[in-house]
C-alpha cells in the first residue's frame, strides 16, 4: 500500500469530500486486527510500541516492548491457545484488569479466534450470562494476587461449570513464583508461562480475514444484562483507520496515553490500533486507569516524562484535572478527545482555562464498533460534537410506525441513523452449531444502526446531540429534552454537574426532577436552586419540580452517566411522599435487571387497599409486602 493511499489529506471539514472521493477499498487497509500488528512490526520494529505502568505511583518504572515483541509474544500466544484448541469460530473470554499481558491476551484471541473482554466490576450474575451467551469455554483471567474480583469471579463460572481453562495474567512486571492454583474442574496455569515454548516467529493457523468476527463488547449495562456487539475485523480496522487519519496534528513520534479499560471499544480502537497504524507508542496507566486517585496526583508529571502528545476520556476525568495543579511541562500535549457522555460547558472551560489544552469533542457507540464524529481543534464548531468520520453516513431519521424510518433533511431533528463500514454485525444471541448467532435485535433497519440518539445533523455533516430518545421526559404526552434542564442548571455557578429525570406524576404521568453536584465551598440550598431552575430553563414545563443535591452523580464503569438509579431515587420520593400518613409503611426501591424495583412494605393486610387505591394513580410499577 502507499503512504498516499493511506493517508490522504485530512486537516479540516472540507477534507471530506476528497478523502471520500477515493474508494475505501482502494486504501489497502489491512485485512484485520493482526495485519495492523504485523505491519507494525514490520515497518518499525525496534521501535516502542507499549509502555506499561505497573501503578500510578510507579509510573516512571514502565514496561516497554517494541512492535517486534509485541508481535512474537501475539503470535506464541496465539499458536498456544491454537493447541489447546481455539479455532476461528471460538471465543476466549478475558477478565483481568489493564496489564501489560492483557494487550498480548487480547490481540491473541483475536488472531486465533473472537476475543470477549468483560467488565469484572459487573454482577457475578451478568458476568454468567454474557460469558454462557458467547459460548466462551476458555477464560483468561487475573490472577488471585492480581485481582481478586476478576478471580473470584472465575471461580464461580468454573464451579457452574461454564470454563473448563482458566489461563491467568500476573501484574504488569511480575513473574509468577507459585504454581498456578487448582481448581476443581478446569485446567489453570499461567498464560505466559504455558506458552513460552510456542513459536513466535509465525502463526501457524489460518489467519483472519475482514469479515470474520474480532472481537465481541458488552454494552454499558445501565439497562439490564448488557448485550454483546459482534465487531468483525473488518469493523474495527475500518474505524481505526479513521481515527488515526484524523489526528492530523500528530506524526510517528507522537506518544499517545492510555487509561480506559481494555473491555471497552475506545480503549482497543482509539488507543491501541489506531496508534499501531501510524507507529505511535502507546504509555498504558496501571490497572485502575482514570480510577487512580494517584493517577491525578502524578498525571501532568507523567506527560512531561514521557512527552504524552494525545490522550482519551469521558468528562468526568477531565472535570478532576482541571482541578489538579499543573506541576510540569505539558506543551507536548496536542490533542485531548472526550466522549462517551455530554461535554458540560463548566468542564470545557475549566479543562482549557486550567491547561491551555483543548478537548476535542467525539461521538460514537459500541454498535457503529467505536467512532462515528470527530471534532477539529482548529475548525470549532461550537454545541456539535464533530463532523461525522469519512465513509460513515449519520442522519436524522423520523419512525414511520411500521418499524422503518423517514429521512429528514438537514437541520432537523429526529432518531440518528448510522450506516457504512463500521456498523456492528449484530448482538450475539447465542451459539448453534454454525457458530455465534447475531440477530440486530431492532437496531439494525435496512442496514443502518439506530443509536437511540436524538439530534441533527447539518450540512457539512456535523453532528449535534438533543438527547436519547429513552432519556425524554413525557410530561402530560410533550416531550421534554433532559438537556434543556442540564444545561440550564450548569449556568449556576454553585452546580458542578446536573441530570435530570422523569418522577411518576399522578396528573401528568411524569415530570421533570432535577440531581445536582456543587463546587466545593458552594453554599445553596435545593429550594434554592428549584427557584432559581424555574426562572432559566426555557420552557415552562420543563422547569424541574425538585432539585435534590448529591455528592456525585452514579455513573458507569467507564465513567458514562447511569441515570437509571436517579429514576429509581425519584419515584420512591414520590411513593414515600403519597404515603405520608399511613402508619408502619417503608418503601424499598432499587435496581433490578434495568428497571426499577418498588416494594411498600406495610404492617397488616388492612393497609393493602389503601396503600394500593393510592400507588394505582401513577404509572410505575410495584409490589406490597406484608411484614409478618
Amino acid at each position: 500500500m502507499t503512504d498516499d493511499a493511506l493517508w490522504p489529506r485530512y486537516t479540516g471539514p472540507d477534507d471530506l469530500d476528497a478523502v471520500e472521493g477515493v474508494a475505501l477499498h482502494d486504501r489497502a487497509l489491512p485485512t484485520s486486527t493482526y495485519d495492523i500488528l504485523e505491519r507494525a512490526a514490520t515497518l518499525w520494529p525496534d521501535a516502542p510500541a507499549v509502555t506499561v505502568l505497573p501503578n500510578a505511583t510507579q509510573w516512571e518504572h514502565g514496561v516497554s516492548r517494541t512492535f517486534a515483541d509485541l508481535a512474537a509474544e501475539v503470535r506464541r500466544s496465539a499458536n498456544f491457545l491454537r493447541d489447546i484448541g481455539i479455532q476461528r469460530d471460538s471465543v476466549v473470554a478475558l477478565l483481568c484488569p489493564n496489564c501489560d499481558g492483557l494487550i498480548t491476551a487480547t490481540l491473541a484471541a483475536q488472531l486465533a479466534g473472537i476475543a470477549a473482554p468483560i467488565n469484572s466490576g459487573l454482577s457475578a450474575a451478568h458476568v454468567a450470562e454474557l460469558v454462557a451467551r458467547s459460548g466462551a469455554r476458555t477464560l483468561i483471567s487475573a490472577s488471585p494476587e492480581f485481582d481478586s474480583a476478576s478471580w473470584d469471579l472465575a471461580k464461580s463460572l468454573v464451579a457452574e461449570g461454564q470454563i473448563d481453562t482458566v489461563l491467568l495474567l500476573s501484574p504488569t512486571g511480575t513473574e509468577p513464583t507459585e504454581p498456578a492454583p487448582a481448581l476443581h474442574g478446569a485446567s489453570v496455569g499461567y498464560l505466559a508461562v504455558m506458552a513460552s515454548g510456542y513459536d513466535g516467529a509465525a502463526f501457524d493457523g489460518p489467519l483472519p480475514e475482514a469479515g470474520d468476527v474480532a472481537g465481541i463488547f458488552h454494552t454499558g449495562g445501565t439497562t439490564g444484562t448488557p448485550k454483546l456487539a459482534a465487531h468483525t475485523h473488518a469493523n474495527e480496522v475500518v474505524d481505526a483507520w479513521m481515527v488515526a487519519a484524523a489526528d492530523t496534528v500528530l506524526d510517528h513520534d507522537s506518544v499517545a496515553f492510555a487509561a480506559l479499560p481494555l473491555f471497552h471499544v475506545n480503549a482497543l480502537i482509539v488507543t491501541l490500533f489506531a496508534p499501531m497504524l501510524r507507529g505511535q507508542q502507546v504509555i498504558w496507566a496501571g490497572p485502575l486507569g482514570y480510577r487512580d486517585p494517584d493517577l491525578y496526583a502524578n498525571f501532568w508529571k507523567m506527560v512531561q516524562h514521557y512527552r504524552i502528545a494525545a490522550m482519551s476520556a469521558v468528562p468526568t476525568v477531565y472535570a478532576v484535572l482541571a482541578q489538579c495543579p499543573v506541576d510540569a511541562d505539558v506543551s507536548s500535549m496536542k490533542i485531548a478527545i472526550v466522549g462517551a457522555s455530554a461535554l458540560p460547558p463548566a468542564v470545557r472551560k475549566d479543562f482549557e482555562s486550567a491547561t491551555g489544552i483543548t478537548l476535542v469533542e467525539g461521538y460514537g457507540l459500541t454498535e457503529a464498533t467505536c467512532a462515528s464524529a470527530r471534532s477539529f481543534p482548529d475548525h470549532p464548531r461550537p454545541g456539535s460534537v464533530g463532523q461525522r468520520l469519512p465513509y460513515q453516513r449519520i442522519g436524522a431519521a423520523r419512525p414511520d410506525g411500521e418499524g422503518r424510518f423517514e429521512e429528514l433533511p438537514p437541520g432537523e431533528i429526529g432518531t440518528l441513523l448510522i450506516e457504512g463500514p463500521t456498523v456492528f454485525a449484530g448482538y450475539v444471541s447465542g451459539i448453534d452449531e454454525h457458530g455465534l448467532r447475531l440477530d440486530g435485535l431492532g437496531s439494525l433497519v435496512d442496514g443502518r444502526l439506530d443509536t437511540g440518539d436524538l439530534g441533527w445533523v447539518d450540512d457539512d455533516g456535523f453532528v449535534y446531540l438533543t438527547g436519547r430518545a429513552k432519556d425524554l421526559i413525557i410530561r402530560g404526552g410533550h416531550n421534554i429534552d433532559p438537556a434543556q434542564i442540564e444545561d440550564a442548571l450548569l449556568t449556576h455557578p454553585a452546580v458542578a454537574s446536573a441530570a435530570a429525570v422523569g418522577a411518576p406524576d399522578v396528573h401528568s404521568g411524569e415530570v421533570p426532577v432535577a440531581y445536582v453536584t456543587l463546587h466545593a465551598g458552594s453554599d445553596v440550598s435545593e429550594s434554592e436552586l428549584a427557584t432559581w431552575a424555574a426562572t432559566v430553563v426555557g420552557e415552562r414545563a420543563a422547569a424541574p419540580k425538585s432539585v435534590t443535591v448529591l455528592d456525585a452523580l452514579p455513573v458507569t464503569a467507564i465513567g458514562k452517566p447511569y441515570k437509571l438509579p436517579l429514576r429509581t431515587d425519584a419515584a420512591r420520593r414520590v411513593v414515600v411522599e403519597a404515603l405520608t400518613g399511613q402508619p408502619g409503611v417503608t418503601v424499598d426501591a432499587n435496581v433490578e435487571d434495568g428497571a426499577t424495583a418498588l416494594t411498600v412494605i406495610i404492617a397488616d393486610q388492612a393497609q393493602w387497599e389503601d396503600v394500593d387505591r393510592v400507588l394505582s394513580r401513577y404509572a410505575l410499577a410495584y409490589q406490597i409486602a406484608i411484614t409478618d
